[in-house]
């Protein structure tokens, strides 16, 4: 659906009262169209029926609950419910709603509490709103914050316990109908009850921030004809996670973009995507800006001194920026400047949302120098994408394509028909961004190698997620340096988008494909698989960043290890 009659659409919602409730053969209806669109679609279907024990398709107790549902937000709840089940990070239904809600703070886990982290100081002025950061959240209007968590969990489900804890989190005070079906149920004016540090409490009466329009039913529809009912229901929405393409960007390439989008939207955790390292303030001494400066610079980087050794540091936010060939070239110029300057490297992909696979790939080439692998993916073979890439195909050769283009659209569609023919759910393990999983390094016009070939250190957490799993995988698998941190979000695939029915107007999002990495991994949570999806990356030096510490320190106890760290690797390595 365009965005012009999707605007229209959410207009008539707010009268949608005036037309009643949908039936439940509407909502039947619309439940079923979900499961078809994951029966069809999902990519992890087999590891999450036997790993995680949930079979999609076991629908009996689902439409059980829809049909016991007694208006339109129940219903919508029940959709939330059954894909959160999936606990799949890039997965959600989403309601046709603007609505949002905000208490002007937001809190995070440090130490296993929910401590504030951010407070909107143009809302809540200290003068009337004297708590500050540090302080943890004990209850909204009487009710326990922890309890109040466990119930928002579903919600912002993120592929690991943790990961989804955190997520939740930000629901305390920020409501998003987009994603919470009763966010509306919110008074005017809430009071809140901080617990100090010194353990004293303070209770404070915070007004709700409200914008947009809450959605109370969807209305009930006369039964569409079978024309517009086929074209709902095949209406492939691959690019909208992606965004629009620039104008510039030919037709031939949408799908290549669908399948190179690994990327998480935007969420509310305090620093999520940001050019900034969460630790900014807490850099060592003597630090030297390099980017970072200028919001229109896409990376933040310096070096400092630690010992006898000047150690270079970039932060890679995420890996969609507004100009992937302008972000490229500056990567490039700053690992030419730390190739000849500098002993060591830190990359800061804390926080990182993901991105692009075909631009991910291409910041790694600098950073590898030699031969190395790329992290193949295994894609869901259907008949729609075989159709979309061959369309592609024949479209690419008719405007002249580059060969390059040409190759990677044959390819793939290849790896999609024989796994179609052959009755796979899944192509094998194939790259999506070349024609080959082995990959040379990055090299200049005249073939001499041009990447980093210093030591590396890699810093992660639990929200670098999609794009960032893979980077932070592709590093591991290659043994080019060592991961410190936290074990990643095991967001382990390439994300698309679809409508979710005819009457309840929801969009699903769903992951196709499962990154597949060198090895299988062994952990106690789940069985050995050489998956992304869920396991995450473990790190090779666990440091959490997420205590109280650090929040009150603005990171140094975190600065401290990871400097402390890389200084013995560079030593190590000499």
């Amino acid at each position: 659906m365009c965005p012009h009659n999707r605007a229209f659409v959410l207009a008539l919602l707010t009268s949608a009262a005036l037309f009643g409730q949908l039936t439940t053969d509407q909502k039947t209806s619309d439940f079923m169209n979900v499961v078809a669109v994951y029966n069809k679609n999902y990519g992890p279907y087999e590891w999450k029926r036997d790993a995680l024990g949930f079979d999609l398709l076991n629908v009996a107790p689902w439409l059980d609950k829809v049909v016991a549902t007694k208006n339109d937000l129940d219903f919508y709840e029940v959709m939330v419910s059954y894909v959160a089940s999936l606990n799949d990070a890039h997965d959600n239904y989403t309601l046709p709603s603007n609505f949002t809600a905000r208490l002007n703070f937001g809190v995070d886990i440090y130490d296993q509490k929910l401590l504030v982290d951010t407070i909107n100081r143009s809302r809540l002025p200290a003068s009337e709103f004297p708590f500050l950061n540090g302080y943890e959240l004990v209850s909204i209007d009487g009710q326990d914050a922890e309890k109040m968590l466990d119930g928002l969990l579903q919600y912002q489900i993120a592929a690991n316990p943790r990961s989804t804890r955190r997520l939740a989190a930000t629901l305390l005070t920020n409501r998003f109908q987009v994603l919470m079906p009763h966010a509306a149920d919110v008074p005017e004016i809430s009071t809140v009850v901080f617990r100090r540090p010194d353990g004293g409490l303070e209770a404070y009466r915070i007004p709700w921030t409200k914008s947009g329009l809450a959605l109370t039913s969807v209305g009930r529809y006369i039964t569409p004809s079978p024309i517009t009912q086929a074209r709902l229901r095949s209406t492939d929405r691959i690019d909208d996670e992606q965004g629009p393409a620039p104008d510039a960007t030919p037709d031939y390439v949408q799908p290549l973009l669908a399948l190179w989008n690994c990327k998480l939207p935007d969420r509310a955790v305090n620093g999520f995507g940001s050019q900034l390292p969460i630790f900014v303030n807490a850099l060592p001494a003597g630090f030297k800006v390099r980017l970072g400066g200028s919001p229109a610079d896409v990376f933040f980087s310096g070096t400092f001194v630690s010992g006898k050794y000047m150690i270079g540091f970039i932060r890679i936010p995420s890996y969609s920026p507004p100009n992937a060939t302008a972000a490229l070239a500056a990567f490039q110029r700053e690992i030419d400047f730390f190739e000849k300057n500098t002993d060591g490297l830190i990359v800061d992909e804390m926080r990182n949302p993901g991105g692009s696979v075909s631009y991910l790939n291409q910041l790694t080439s600098f950073l590898m120098p030699k031969t190395w692998r790329s992290i193949p993916f295994e894609v869901r073979a259907t008949s729609n994408w075989i159709a979309s890439i061959s369309s592609s195909y024949e479209s690419a050769k008719a405007q002249g394509a580059p060969q390059s283009i040409l190759d990677q659209l044959l390819f793939i569609k290849d790896a999609l028909v024989s796994a179609n023919r052959a009755n796979r759910g899944r192509t094998v393990p194939i790259p999506l961004d070349d024609v080959v999983i082995d990959r040379n390094p990055a090299m200049d016009s005249k073939g001499i190698v041009i990447a980093y070939d210093k030591p590396i250190m890699v810093l992660v957490d639990e929200m670098s997620a999609s794009g960032g799993d893979a980077f932070a995988a592709t590093i591991q698998d290659n043994a080019r340096g060592t991961l410190l941190g936290w074990r990643t979000m095991g967001a382990g695939g390439n994300v698309v988008s679809w409508e979710a029915g005819s009457y309840s107007l929801g969009t699903v999002s769903l992951t196709q494909s499962l990154m597949i990495r060198k090895n299988p991994i062994v952990t106690s949570d789940y069985p050995a698989a050489p998956y992304v999806e869920n396991i995450g990356v473990r790190p090779d030096i666990p440091v959490d960043y997420m205590t109280r510490d650090n929040l009150v320190q603005n990171g140094k106890p975190f600065v401290d290890a990871f400097v402390a760290a890389m200084t013995e690797y560079i030593q190590k390595s000499k």
